[in-house]
């Protein structure tokens, strides 16, 4: 299928690339599709809608930005993106730059099933607790 987007112009995108978020993305319930595209040859991703051409957001896998990070994942967050496997767990961040500093949003990550490719973003109620609830 031929993607249009405002950042990256038109891309060909392969429909069994597509992660479904069934409860859409926090503040876009209504974003359901997206597909990771890297950003050059770094490790840096982008997370683009397939919904909305202008959407899109720079992801990171956040063990990338602390060496020790880890997220212990309510049993719900697994059923709700049928993780059997800890293997075909994903987790991302999204980043923002504020001025001269890039930011990582801890308090939001990302999760994917990346066999069946459904995931979820869910929302810390603290920054440093180490679990997570579907929202």
């Amino acid at each position: 299928m031929k993607l249009n987007t405002s950042r990256f112009g038109e891309l060909e995108v392969n429909k069994e690339k597509i992660i479904h978020f069934p409860s859409g993305l926090v503040g876009l319930p209504d974003m359901k599709g997206f597909i990771l595209i890297d950003h050059k040859d770094t490790t840096v991703k982008w997370l683009q809608s397939v919904d909305d051409p202008d959407i899109a957001f720079i992801v990171i896998s956040p063990d990338l930005v602390v060496a020790e990070y880890s997220l212990e994942l309510d049993s719900s967050v697994k059923k709700f993106i049928e993780i059997e496997n800890d293997e075909d767990l994903a987790i991302l961040v999204t980043m923002r730059v504020d001025g001269d500093d890039v930011i990582a949003n801890f308090q939001g990550p990302i999760v994917i099933n990346s066999r069946l490719l459904k995931g979820v973003q869910v929302v810390l109620e603290k920054a440093d607790r180490s679990y997570a609830e579907v929202i």
